[in-house]
């Protein structure tokens, strides 16, 4: 406490003007904290530096001229000289207390700071928000899954994601021998910026893609595959941490009927709880992740386990899945630094960048990201971020970058993925529909989860080239077929009066 008392006093007072500055370039970071505090390093101070700080204590001038220092002053030495420059070795001094309290108080304290926040575990509904209805308290019914549109052809009555029927327990899944169950999963606690838990009713809300072919391929995935809606799961929307306790065990319940999870967030912490409930059924590092974002997502040391800037971290650090089995696309923007690129690398996780697109080329990036998803033969799982997509397709969503992949690019890979790859899961998160006036985001979204569930009815159908293209969409194959239908009787009659009305 005598590095406190000291900087509370008049040495404070006399440098707070030029530590402002510093104090602000701290703060004025956006992306979730992942440097750790590094090991001293000892660097050769300049000439004109040592003789300024030659009466500084031993400690102080080592912290001083360590990488410690340089996260206060622009994250270089350069720039930790250009503020020194013209200080006096007492300013110096000031400086350096200022910047080892600002450490020191960042810091655990087990007097004043909560080691866990505490809960009311007396009170009598603890549980509440997340006990399951008894089915004795429903109408009794068969189980399976069931419409909930009061008309034939499924418009009207009460929206469901991919226009599906719904499902309630586990037995309606097995019952109806499903392949795809969505749920939603509302979560934004773990964000800094709320509103991603109104995804899931956005999406269930947007332009349906229900059975819609997909052109590309001519392949309707509403007819090859049963789907349902299996509602959203609760959320304790104060608690992060014990949220996605909850989301882990119902995404467990999914897969553990052999129904593929897709889970609509709500934000990116539900990558974890997403991951390691496929691994409590699947098995530990048994299947690989494609992880779709613009911020890589693996952030550490931070106040919390779990925020949703580092999923990717702990779920790595717990071993539900490895590095090597973790791939990245999209990354862009000013998160991750050369720390997190070399985690990235130390870890064998492969990356490809929106500079790499640059440099090589959209088509060479998504062949290659391809290749590496199936090239150990593992199951996989696609986290999709919605903020890899440059903000003119998704603007609604709280940490938007510019320069991000088109509705082009993204569809055709997350399709060709989805139908090369043995899927044992599909999120998509980050979507917040209140940032966004218009309904485009919740459409875009719809159709990158369309576009996965077209992948999948692609494999069920043997078509696992991800690059398969229809011929009848592709090739109008004229004159040739004009004149082969006129020979067969095939082409139109033409009718003058086609249209007009008759007595």
């Amino acid at each position: 406490m005598g590095l406190k008392k000291v900087l509370l006093g008049g040495a404070f007072m006399a440098m707070a003007v030029s530590l402002t500055p510093v104090v602000m370039s701290v703060n004025a970071q956006s992306a979730p904290a992942e440097a750790v505090e590094a090991e001293v390093e000892k660097t050769p101070a300049p000439e004109w530096l040592e003789k300024k700080i030659k009466k500084l204590p031993e400690e102080k001038k080592e912290f001083l001229l360590s990488d410690k220092s340089l996260r206060f002053v622009g994250g270089t030495k350069e720039k930790l000289y250009q503020r020194l420059e013209k200080k006096t070795g007492k300013e110096i001094e000031a400086m350096v207390d200022a910047m080892q309290y600002v450490i020191e108080e960042g810091k655990f304290d087990p007097e004043t700071d909560l080691a866990a926040i505490p809960m009311n575990t007396e009170a009598t509904n603890y549980n509440g928000w997340k006990v399951m209805k008894p089915k004795e308290l429903n109408p009794k019914r068969e189980p399976g899954p069931f419409t909930v549109s009061r008309y034939a052809n499924s418009r009207g009555g009460i929206a469901t994601f991919a226009g599906a029927p719904i499902a309630m327990y586990p037995e309606d899944l097995i019952a109806g021998n499903v392949d795809v169950a969505i749920v939603g999963a509302p979560l934004d606690m773990g964000s800094y910026y709320r509103g991603q838990k109104f995804g899931p009713m956005a999406m269930r809300n947007s332009y349906a893609t229900n059975a819609r072919i997909d052109m590309n391929t001519m392949v309707n995935p509403t007819k090859e595959l049963n789907i349902v809606d299996y509602g959203d799961i609760a959320i304790d929307n104060m608690s992060t941490e014990l949220s996605v306790l909850h989301v882990r065990d119902r995404v467990r319940e999914i897969a553990e009927t052999g129904a593929i999870p897709f889970i609509i967030g709500g934000d990116h912490s539900l990558e974890y709880p997403d991951i390691a409930a496929l691994a409590d059924v699947h098995g530990k590092a048994s299947f690989g992740v494609v992880h779709f974002d613009s911020h890589f997502d693996a952030g550490k040391d931070s106040p919390h386990f779990l925020s949703h800037g580092q999923p990717v971290y702990r779920a790595v650090k717990e071993g539900h899945v490895l590095g090597e089995n973790y791939i990245q696309v999209g990354l862009r923007g000013g998160w991750p630094g050369p720390e997190g690129f070399e985690w990235m690398r130390n870890n064998g996780v492969r990356y490809h960048t929106m500079p790499e697109v640059e440099k090589k080329g959209w088509d060479a990036v998504m062949k290659q990201a391809l290749a590496e998803a199936r090239e150990d033969g593992k199951k996989l799982f696609i986290s999709f971020d919605v903020d890899v997509l440059d903000p003119a397709f998704i603007p609604g969503t709280g940490t938007p970058v510019p320069g991000g992949l088109t509705m082009r690019e993204a569809i055709p890979i997350v399709r060709g993925l989805c139908a090369e790859n043995d899927m044992v899961g599909f999120e998509l998160v980050e979507l917040a529909p209140e940032q966004d006036p218009t309904y485009r985001s919740a459409l875009n979204a719809n159709f990158i989860m369309h576009a996965c569930l077209t992948g999948i009815a692609m494999r069920k159908k043997g078509i696992t080239d991800g690059s398969y293209l229809s011929e009848l969409t592709t090739e109008h194959m004229q004159p040739e077929a004009g004149i082969k239908a006129k020979e067969e009787g095939l082409n139109e009659e033409i009718d003058p009066n086609y249209g007009q009305m008759r007595k």
